[in-house]
């Protein structure tokens, strides 16, 4: 039985060119496997605590020289000597050593490093492929493709932050990738032929000066067609709203244009959007606390669509389980590092289809090469995933790992039910 000889954190950098955490597990039988944590830009309240060193000298405030030295003095000495395949005991260690209700002490971009990359060690010193190593039915996730950014992903003047395509008539993992290259060339080649920018924002979609929601599903729905692929049956549309962002003190919200309304006149602008477009996910319609907005949404459109809690939800399951319980969504965006373990992030996809909940594992926007995620969704059949566009080599890294896997499991290999 193997165990762990040593723990080491470092500080590496994500996407953006930020500093962030990485991790590595070393095992007495010459194996070791390393792990990076992800970082967001629109995050949610209630996620577990990202440390940083905040100091303006080096560099701006951004390092994580302290959340490294806590992996390499206080979690290092803590697991020498333990069973790697025992993850459930591993991220007790943990969570105990830590001994906050978010992770404010070690840090979850600590905790999350150690815990991913105890796991990836554990299924290397036992021969297995992550994925078969983390669940025992596997599918492939369809993926939820990002190529219009707007909100704080992008200097334009869109209020919703993400517009994502699904292709929901693909037969396999290559199949689906390809139906959004089309899309998504498509699509670029619009924005150019009415002179717009076709750079590419954090998550690798375009983000084009245009002025309004629907001008951007215009364009989505004229690329689609230009694929010769069908919207609505092909490929649908799903929307990141990110509504945190565009919350008054009041309560009301600015969805459509710069101007804030109600939360009545909010729900009769998603109806309509719904009904106008072939639109099928609504993530965070509302803000993180308005419970009865979700509620509200979800049981006024929620047959039909999909009502994703992320920053309502942050991957915890004292939240979840008040969201089931209110009937605030039908579908939880899962981010590890929101919550701080593997653990904690399996109990809440449990938790979730439990309740009859899609899951959907994710990315952020300050994401890194480590492909974790890709094996995750496989591993608890989660139907979706979303790790961005089809551009910048730190989201085509989690495709390129699935149609790996894709090849790898051959005539056992389905696309997860949505």
């Amino acid at each position: 039985m193997a165990k762990i000889i040593n723990v080491k954190g470092r500080q590496v950098f994500d996407s953006r060119g930020n500093p962030t955490v990485e991790a590595e597990v070393f095992l007495d039988n010459n194996i070791s496997a390393t792990a990076i944590s992800p970082s967001g830009a629109s995050t949610g309240a209630f996620e577990a605590h990202e440390l940083r060193d905040q100091d303006i000298n080096i560099f701006l405030g951004k390092s994580v020289t302290k959340a490294v030295e806590n992996i390499n003095k206080k979690i290092k000495s803590s697991l020498i000597g333990l069973d790697p395949n025992d993850q459930s005991k591993i991220d007790k260690v943990l969570l105990d050593l830590d001994g906050s209700e978010n992770k404010k002490n070690l840090g979850a971009n600590a905790t999350l490093a150690v815990s991913l990359a105890n796991s990836k060690s554990a299924a290397l010193s036992v021969k297995k492929p992550l994925y078969k190593n983390l669940g025992k039915s596997f599918s492939l996730p369809s993926p939820l493709m990002n190529i219009i950014n707007g909100g704080a992903h992008a200097d334009n003047d869109l209020n919703i932050q993400e517009f994502m395509i699904r292709p929901d008539s693909a037969k396999n993992f290559m199949d689906a990738v390809e139906k959004c290259f089309l899309v998504i060339k498509n699509l670029k080649d619009l924005l150019r032929s009415n002179k717009m920018l076709t750079n590419v924002g954090d998550e690798g979609g375009f983000a084009p000066s245009i002025n309004t929601n629907e001008e951007a599903l215009e364009f989505i729905v004229k690329a689609i067609e230009k694929s010769k692929l069908m919207p609505g049956k092909d490929i649908v549309i799903c929307l990141d709203v990110a509504a945190n962002e565009l919350m008054n003190k009041e309560g009301q919200y600015s969805i459509e244009s710069n101007n804030f309304t109600t939360v009545e006149n909010v729900v009769n602008y998603y109806k309509k959007l719904v009904s106008k477009y072939p639109i099928k996910s609504i993530e965070d319609p509302f803000s993180e606390e308005d419970w009865m907005s979700w509620k509200k949404i979800t049981a006024e459109i929620g047959q039909n669509v999909q009502i994703v809690g992320d920053d309502l939800f942050v991957t915890n399951s004292k939240r979840l389980n008040k969201g089931i319980d209110n009937k605030s969504a039908n579908c939880i965006l899962v981010k590890p590092n929101q919550i701080g373990t593997l653990s904690e992030t399996l109990e809440v996809v449990t938790m979730a289809k439990k309740a009859n909940f899609n899951t959907i594992i994710s990315h952020r926007s300050g994401d890194t090469e480590d492909t974790f995620i890709a094996d995750l969704a496989v591993a608890t059949e989660s139907s979706q995933i979303k790790t961005g566009s089809l551009a910048r080599s730190e989201r085509v890294a989690k495709y390129n790992r699935l149609l790996r896997i894709e090849e790898e499991l051959g005539n056992q290999v389905k696309m997860a039910k949505i």
